[in-house]
């Protein structure tokens, strides 16, 4: 075994939307007891979800499953329109966990629709939060997956907007949004870039953090589109690159004659996992650990009404983000 230094990323983990989301479910929890009931995962980590399982989460995908007059949390990604409609038709108690700034996406749809706009959504079929933003027209939204996609969008109108999924990878995007304007020139671009400041910075720190290292590890779930992104990226950049979803994933001929580790992890994944892959890198032969220099991030989105003032997160610790090292960056 060869290694001689970890290098940290940084930023890394968790951003403010998905603090917020499993905050959300931790007070409902304290303030209405279990079991409170979560439409898709609140977000997409293993650890997250087993640990709020363990606290009395209860995660669903079709509301029939969930009891009249039960609380019900949104998960991060966001619901449709029928989602919400049917929420509201079976009486439950809702709070919304989506991120602000998806909820920011859902609000421009929901505008320029009134003022005749179709649209062309990029993302990822099946990811949820796509489903969760196309599900806010009935029709006039078009999923474009990569550049030939662009291709086979028939608008019916000359009014055309484009929007994202907030957690591409920026140079697909950018290369997809390139695409779309050559193809309908006049299109809606919206005001500020949909894809979220903490995808973007994580991203970033990959783009310096890459080639300054022999392998990088990404802490991540499977489901996690950013951490997805985070790997792909260092890969694209000709450094190999593995993620995995907790220390016991390690393996160590991944490491075989390389000196340097680059360690980073996707905006879902709490920082209590990064610590545990540090441990394993020691226990391999890592020497020292050192962070890059990087974005500090400062942002903090307000909660739900009915979930009680943000003091009382002294009051209620959590291992999911409690042990988070990241404080988010405004965009």
């Amino acid at each position: 075994m060869s290694i001689e230094e970890v290098l940290l990323a940084e930023p890394r983990g968790f951003c403010a939307g998905v603090d917020r989301a499993i905050e959300i479910v931790e007070r409902a929890l304290k303030l209405f007891g279990a079991p409170i009931y979560v439409r898709h995962e609140i977000v997409h980590n293993t650890y997250v979800v087993n640990d709020l399982k363990a606290k009395g989460a209860i995660f669903i995908e079709d509301l029939a499953d969930v009891p009249p007059g039960a609380t019900l949390v949104f998960s991060a990604h966001g619901v449709s329109k029928a989602v919400r409609v049917e929420a509201a038709q079976r009486g439950f108690r809702v709070f919304d966990a989506t991120c602000p700034l998806v909820t920011k996406v859902h609000v421009e749809v929901a505008k320029l629709a009134k003022e005749g706009f179709e649209f062309i959504m990029i993302g990822h079929k099946g990811h949820p939060e796509v489903e969760g933003t196309m599900g806010q027209l009935s029709d006039g939204i078009y999923l474009v997956e990569d550049v030939g996609d662009v291709q086979h969008v028939r608008p019916r109108g000359d009014k055309l907007a484009v929007v994202t999924q907030t957690t591409l990878s920026v140079d697909d995007a950018a290369e997809i949004l390139a695409e779309v304007k050559r193809c309908f020139p006049n299109v809606r671009e919206p005001k500020k870039q949909d894809i979220c400041y903490a995808t973007q910075n994580r991203q970033d720190a990959v783009k310096v953090l890459a080639p300054s290292v022999d392998v990088v590890i990404v802490v991540g779930s499977p489901t996690s589109s950013n951490s997805n992104r985070l790997r792909e990226l260092a890969q694209r950049l000709g450094t190999v690159a593995y993620m995995i979803d907790a220390a016991s994933d390690l393996r160590a001929e991944w490491f075989d004659g390389r000196r340097c580790v680059g360690l980073t992890a996707g905006a879902s994944a709490p920082d209590i996992l990064v610590q545990q892959v540090i441990v394993r890198l020691r226990e391999l032969g890592a020497r020292s650990i050192r962070k890059m220099d990087g974005v500090v991030e400062s942002v903090n989105f307000p909660l739900p009404r009915g979930l009680g003032d943000r003091s009382m997160a002294a009051a209620m610790p959590s291992t999911a983000h409690a042990t988070a090292a990241l404080t988010p960056q405004k965009p």
